[in-house]
């Protein structure tokens, strides 16, 4: 018994200092798409900063006017010290022996993307910004992406109308309300202090715009003819008002992925066919070959005179998180 009781007691030792240890990190904070820039009031002042707000502040495709791609907050070291290194995104740039651009993930907090950019002389500097802040860029999105979704668990919306229509789910928010619903065309919405953000889905044919150089004039065709037949305008007297594409501003065509399906990302600007009234717009084209059938979702949102960025970001963030049953 006294050789059992030593054998379960030394078992016990070995499983409690099993693996290594898993250290705390805190929880990190700032709000959504604010970057903190830990630089030198003089490297700020000069041509580093001036590149740094070039690519890090650069204008947001597709917004009615400018606003920066993220709100920079820019602190010199000593600053940085404390509560303010569990910042969720960071840019530390700081003249050094040596000439390096990477990210740290996770460093002082969790979730933390921290992009570290050093340079022996300013020249290096400026040319590390330039060769990896698109890296950075990605990184710190794909953070914020993350941590918005995560938010959205707090409370979420249980219809399953997009399921029972289209055969997707969603992460939408319960202050997302469901609206108009027709045979292929769905609109969910939420009001906001002033106005609207929005949500619709509809399907097309499989073959439809498949031909790159008439995809500009098919994608407007395509988003015109639904706007005309589903998103009507304010009344007006004698005329027919309606969603179509803002003409002046030509659609920015991206690449992407969603659910692991191949996808078309489109940004530009709506406007409303006899009436004055516009917004930005972000639509998803999602290719679903197995269903023979591309699925479109659409993110816009209606608030004049207002900063449309972080709403049409959280537009996005719900609509990449689309999976198809």
């Amino acid at each position: 018994m006294k050789h059992l009781s030593l054998l379960l007691l030394t078992l016990l030792l070995i499983s409690c200092n099993d693996g290594p240890k898993k250290k705390y990190k805190p929880g990190s904070i700032g709000a959504i798409n604010s970057l903190g820039v830990v630089i030198s009031n003089e490297l700020w002042e000069g041509a580093v900063g001036d590149k740094l707000r070039e690519h890090f502040a650069a204008p947001v495709v597709g917004l009615t006017w400018e606003e920066p791609l993220f709100s920079l907050e820019q602190m010199p070291q000593k600053v940085f010290t404390g509560t303010t290194r569990y910042r969720r995104a960071v840019l530390f740039v700081d003249l050094d022996t040596v000439n390096v651009a990477h990210i740290k993930t996770d460093l002082y907090a969790a979730p933390q993307e921290i992009g570290v950019i050093k340079g022996r002389t300013q020249e290096e500097l400026i040319n590390n910004i330039e060769s990896h802040a698109d890296e950075i860029i990605a990184a710190i999105k794909g953070m914020e992406l993350e941590e918005t979704q995560k938010r959205f668990l707090r409370s979420l919306n249980k219809d399953k109308i997009l399921e029972e229509k289209f055969g997707v789910t969603l992460r939408l928010p319960s202050i997302y309300k469901m609206g108009k619903q027709e045979d292929n065309f769905v609109w969910i919405d939420r009001e906001i202090q002033k106005g609207s953000m929005n949500i619709i889905a509809y399907e097309i044919p499989w073959n439809r715009l498949n031909n790159d150089s008439t995809l500009v004039t098919d994608f407007i065709r395509m988003r015109d003819s639904i706007g005309e037949k589903y998103i009507p305008g304010p009344d007006v007297r004698n005329k027919k008002t309606y969603m179509t594409t803002e003409d002046a501003f030509a659609p920015h065509f991206f690449e992407t992925e969603i659910d692991g399906h191949k996808t078309l990302e489109a940004r530009s600007i709506w406007d409303i066919e006899n009436y004055p009234m516009a917004g930005p717009f972000l639509t998803f084209v999602i290719d679903d070959e197995q269903n023979n059938r591309k699925l479109v979702v659409e993110g816009f949102t209606f608030a004049p005179a207002t900063n449309k960025r972080d709403y049409m970001f959280e537009l996005e963030a719900i609509l990449r998180t689309i999976k198809f049953k």
